[in-house]
């Protein structure tokens, strides 16, 4: 009961429904667009390969671009950005579903606008959490909670899209898929933009607008961003090996099994995620996160001698609730770190680097399945956030450097002016 009530003063800050509710609508994009994009393309097509190139364009154009909107965000607020997006990305699907009889350049180029305009709604919420839980605002005992609590939620992206792509093949077909895709992100993105807290942002002097490579200049952003390189690797790789592992057991349905152990694997991590907002937090966060990768980085181990998909799901579950608590730390000192004036831009930057590392884990994967066998490809997981983990271990590192003199910072500013 003493964790609900910390969860319901959460609940309770002016706006705070908004961010969780619509935050969570406006990105069930996330979870229906890549599998009803493969779809769509693959039904024109007729080939799979094809279908995944699509894919791949629509989050490597996401990719590149998120930081620009993530720095333009930073000088003229977030709500602009969103409402643009909110409009232009949906726009960008109709024109995707209009292309069909156009060729596959004009599909592919549909794609490509669809994924670069895509509002960068993660980005902006970790942004307002941090904005709301300032240290001005007397509320920053609750930033660790907020931040589980949105990082806990988001696992729902991941569990309720695919399900909702799946209802509507099943009384439609995967355009329609696509088009409801369209339409959730901008009903929910539309909403969060025009909520108070969004509209309640305050612009930051000129001479603290990020210039050049902006927050990749400080110190210990770009270790940090390395760890998010390894935790962005492993999940994209085990988004390919256990799909196989599914296929390689021979059941009847392997597509169904392979969405049940991940969607465990998400549950579990929520689990984590929810206990884990109710912790306080350590002096040292670095030490604390690192702790948290090194755990991780071992479940993957367990995986890979898993012999049954009852033993995997049983292994996924107690090994996902590692996840959440490990984001919601990357995401906490991304704030601590990255200075307020490019706080937008940090976290696109961490969705960036996340999509890249995701790519290229799944094809890594997918090469050591065919080379070795499914165990080697989860070896290769733990390995990618061992080295994470490496990095932010030691106590002299740059990570641990930045959050020291961000610690600093933070005691200046939560206690009192010495009368």
């Amino acid at each position: 009961m003493a964790a609900l009530r910390q969860y319901l003063v959460v609940w309770r800050i002016p706006g705070a429904p908004t961010l969780f509710i619509f935050g969570i609508i406006g990105r069930l994009g996330i979870g229906m667009t890549p599998l009803a994009l493969l779809l769509v393309v693959e039904d024109v097509t007729g080939r799979y390969s094809l279908a995944g190139v699509a894919g791949a364009i629509y989050a490597v154009a996401g990719a590149v671009l998120s930081p620009l909107a993530g720095r333009i965000a930073d000088r003229v607020g977030p709500t602009p950005v969103l409402l643009v997006t909110a409009v232009a990305h949906p726009l960008a699907l109709l024109a995707l579903l209009l292309a069909h009889g156009h060729g596959l350049a004009v599909i592919y180029g549909a794609t490509a606008v669809a994924g670069a305009t895509y509002p960068p709604m993660s980005a902006a919420l970790r942004g307002a959490w941090n904005d709301v839980t300032a240290p001005s605002t007397g509320r920053y005992p609750l930033r660790n909670i907020a931040l589980a609590a949105e990082t806990a939620l988001f696992e729902l992206v991941f569990v309720v899209g695919p399900l909702l792509v799946a209802g509507f093949v099943l009384v439609a077909d995967a355009t329609a898929a696509l088009a409801g895709a369209g339409i959730v992100t901008l009903v929910g993105t539309v909403v969060v933009a025009l909520g108070r807290v969004m509209r309640g942002w305050q612009p930051h002097p000129k001479s603290a607008h990020a210039k050049g490579l902006g927050p990749l200049r400080i110190g210990g952003f770009p270790s940090l961003l390395f760890c998010v390189f390894g935790l962005g690797t492993a999940f994209g790789a085990t988004g390919i090996t256990v799909p196989a592992f599914a296929s390689a057991e021979g059941v009847a349905d392997p597509d169904s099994l392979a969405g049940v152990l991940l969607a465990v694997w998400a549950v579990g991590s929520a689990t984590g995620g929810f206990w884990f907002g109710t912790r306080k937090l350590r002096d040292n966060l670095t030490r604390q996160f690192a702790v948290l990768l090194g755990l991780l980085a071992a479940t993957f181990a367990v995986f890979a001698v898993m012999p049954t998909p009852t033993a995997l799901g049983i292994a996924l579950v107690f090994g996902g609730v590692v996840i959440a608590p490990a984001l919601t730390l990357e995401n906490t000192m991304v704030g601590r770190i990255a200075p307020g004036s490019m706080l937008n831009e940090a976290y696109t930057w961490v969705v960036t680097v996340s999509v890249g590392a995701s790519a290229f884990g799944g094809a890594a994967a997918g090469w050591l399945i065919d080379k070795a066998g499914v165990p080697w490809a989860f070896v290769f997981a733990g390995l990618a956030v061992a080295a994470a983990a490496l990095v932010a271990a030691p106590a002299g590192g740059p990570i641990a450097r930045s959050e020291k003199a961000a610690a600093v910072r933070l005691e200046s500013a939560l206690t009192p002016d010495s009368v």
